[in-house]
């Protein structure tokens, strides 16, 4: 079903984005990736991907801060594959700070890349996929979309700002073939996670399970990451054809966390 379609995946250079990205490109979908990182290891994972799904995959070194720049981007996917399909809005950053002592710079650039690049992607997406009268926009958010964390003021409002986003365009084009939808992960085992366990066993002493256990998924009932492949299936499925009702929700997959 999905076969000849065209997407836009942002932040796919690693981690959430590139799982899904790999997921679509497998079922037959073109795909515009990215995101930051080394140029060298980006165009190897851009040519491994599109030869091993046999499939047009492109890279575009759009900065997400910017309006124009997210616009234009929309529009080089646009011209390559003859319209965008899918429209996933992944890219993010984190800084953790108390809410006093938070930077402004650091709270601009968050909404920026989260919120914002995901207005802007959107309003330049939709016209298209209006003539074609099938999309499916997909904002990954966070279970940070649904709860709080302390210290963590400017990503909270970014990701809250996703789900609002997603419910109002869903509502807009409630009476077409695109949806809007929201995904909400808990901790994700991702390569920045990862390092991120590193950086906590040297911080607290503490062995890798403990760190895991005590510290990572300490709000994660399940006690488990959840495996990018989980992700980018539930994304699959939201765009598929026996998901044309599922409209402006936000979907958890977070091992119970927002459950509590």
């Amino acid at each position: 079903m999905l076969k000849g379609k065209s997407a836009i995946v942002t932040g796919s250079t690693s981690g959430i984005g590139l799982g899904i990205a790999t997921a679509l490109a497998g079922q037959g979908v073109s795909v515009m990736l990215s995101g930051f990182g080394d140029q060298a290891e980006i165009e190897k994972t851009r040519g491994r991907l599109a030869a091993e799904a046999g499939v047009k995959v492109l890279y575009d070194n759009a900065d997400m801060a910017d309006g124009a720049a997210v616009a234009a981007h929309v529009k080089k996917a646009e011209d390559a594959f003859g319209g965008v399909d899918i429209l996933v809005n992944n890219a993010g950053i984190q800084f953790v700070s108390a809410v006093d002592e938070f930077p402004e710079a650091k709270w601009h650039a968050i909404q920026n890349i989260i919120l914002n690049s995901s207005f802007h992607a959107i309003k330049a997406a939709l016209p298209g996929m209006k003539r074609k009268n099938w999309g499916r926009i997909i904002n990954l958010v966070s279970a940070h979309g649904l709860v709080a964390s302390p210290f963590k003021s400017a990503y909270v409002s970014a990701k809250h700002g996703q789900i609002g986003l997603t419910k109002s365009v869903a509502l807009e084009v409630a009476e077409t073939e695109i949806t809007v939808n929201a995904i909400c992960p808990g901790y994700v085992r991702t390569p920045l996670v990862e390092g991120q366990i590193d950086d906590q066993a040297k911080a607290h002493n503490l062995p890798r399970d403990r760190v895991i256990r005590e510290v990572i998924l300490a709000s994660q009932p399940n006690k488990r990451f959840i495996e990018v492949e989980e992700v980018a299936a539930l994304a699959l499925f939201l765009c598929g054809e026996m998901a044309k009702s599922i409209t402006g929700t936000a979907i958890a997959i977070d091992g119970g966390w927002t459950a509590r």
